[in-house]
């Protein structure tokens, strides 16, 4: 394996809490960190390919119903805050 040398930093990010919960379930499932997690889906993302597996997105949709996360694709940029 070729690994690339990149420099990271920390963010700030915030995300619906339902969703982080899958997120972290996920890198968990998949033994790596939250951060590795993200960079795949991004880089999958940013050339239209698919981030993952049949049986990955399996297990993603069995992570959503744990955390009850009820959220879609078609919700992407409709989320709204909620009142605190």
């Amino acid at each position: 394996m070729n690994a690339k040398l990149v420099e990271r930093t920390q963010t700030g990010v915030r995300l619906e809490k339902s969703l982080l919960k899958v997120l972290k379930g996920l890198a968990e499932y998949c033994e790596i960190t939250l951060g590795d997690l993200l960079e795949g889906i991004v880089l999958h993302a940013f050339e239209g390919k698919a981030p993952f597996s049949a049986e990955t997105r399996a297990a993603i949709e069995e992570l959503k119903k744990v955390y009850h996360c009820p959220l879609t694709a078609a919700d992407s940029h409709k989320l709204r805050e909620a009142a605190q």
